[in-house]
């Protein structure tokens, strides 16, 4: 750490300090929050309970934070201006920090400085007109459709109740664009829907719930696995997809068991369930060019993050043209 900067327990995790007899309490700069702290946990408490945050964001907002306080140093965060978060920005990208990091890290920072002034504690918010260096843009991996048949295509045995169980988490990945987390918090009282409607309900970012369309063989695969689904629950087990010992299956198990699975597919490369995500999302876009589905399937709250596929749909056109016209490539 940099002489002259204060640890960042000073401002996240350390008590406020008592004077002693004839010294005034310390300032914290920040109105009615005794410390920097205090106005961390209550913009993280707001964040929580009024913007339904999950757990996972608020915990990346606190570390986000933490980070600024270190930055900061002996200087009131209330104290902060424009050329001090730049400055900061440029000391994280020379550490190599890259520009989506960055951006996220301003994002936190804007938002605990919006909020601060809405309470009435800053005037101005130093992150305003501060912009994260670019990225090269990364696409997202996904299967090309002859891959996705090979990694689904399975028969099981007929006693096999984990072969049907992931057989079922990884149909219905694909099928339906779920998110790890969508999938690992299913309940059993999803499988009316999907065995009779053909859709399911989930509940992604921000505790937003919406509908999402089921295939056939998701709901083939679907069906296969309830019927065993008891031969490995507790009785008071209410997940859809559980474990060996009989209790909801976590995110790290689901992860393994998608990659063990690829790698007895022979599949070239790592599968990971947000790949199965991307490739529902990118095979869909291709057959359909519905954007706005696509979106509305995917649980996306701008359109921004759907048009990512857009990429990779021209990027499979490209790869098929230079394959297949004849004037393509020179002579």
């Amino acid at each position: 750490m940099t002489t002259g900067q204060a640890p960042a327990s000073q401002f996240l995790l350390a008590p406020k300090a008592h004077p002693t007899r004839g010294e005034e309490a310390p300032s914290s700069g920040l109105g009615r929050f005794t410390t920097a702290a205090a106005a961390v946990d209550a913009w993280l408490a707001a964040l929580a309970e009024q913007r339904r945050q999950s757990p996972h964001t608020v915990a990346n907002y606190r570390r986000d934070l933490r980070r600024l306080c270190e930055l900061a140093g002996d200087t009131e965060l209330a104290r902060l201006q424009s050329h001090h978060i730049r400055r900061f920005v440029a000391q994280l990208h020379a550490r190599g920090l890259s520009g989506r990091s960055l951006g996220r890290l301003l994002s936190a920072w804007r938002g605990f400085f919006v909020w601060l002034g809405n309470d009435g504690v800053v005037r101005t918010n130093p992150c305003a007109g501060v912009r994260a260096p670019k990225s090269p843009r990364h696409l997202p991996d996904a299967l090309g459709v002859d891959e996705a048949s090979r990694l689904l295509d399975v028969t099981t045995a007929q006693d096999d109740a984990l072969a049907a169980r992931d057989a079922a988490m990884f149909e219905l990945f694909y099928s339906s664009g779920l998110r790890l987390a969508e999938l690992a918090a299913l309940d059993c009282d999803a499988l009316d829907a999907v065995l009779h409607d053909g859709e399911i309900r989930v509940i992604g970012k921000r505790a937003k719930a919406r509908l999402a369309p089921v295939g056939e063989q998701a709901r083939a695969a679907l069906a296969a696995w309830a019927a065993r689904r008891d031969t490995l629950a507790t009785a008071d087990e209410p997940a859809l997809f559980v474990s060996r010992r009989g209790q909801r299956l976590g995110h790290r198990a689901i992860q393994l068991r998608l990659a063990e699975w690829a790698v007895r597919q022979n599949l070239p490369q790592h599968v990971h369930p947000h790949m199965l995500r991307h490739s529902c999302a990118s095979h869909l876009l291709q057959s359909s060019g519905d954007l706005r589905a696509v979106q509305e399937m995917l649980g996306h709250a701008s359109i921004a993050s759907t048009q990512v596929y857009t990429h990779l749909d021209f990027q499979h056109l490209a790869q098929v043209y230079d394959k297949t016209h004849p004037r393509a490539k020179a002579r």
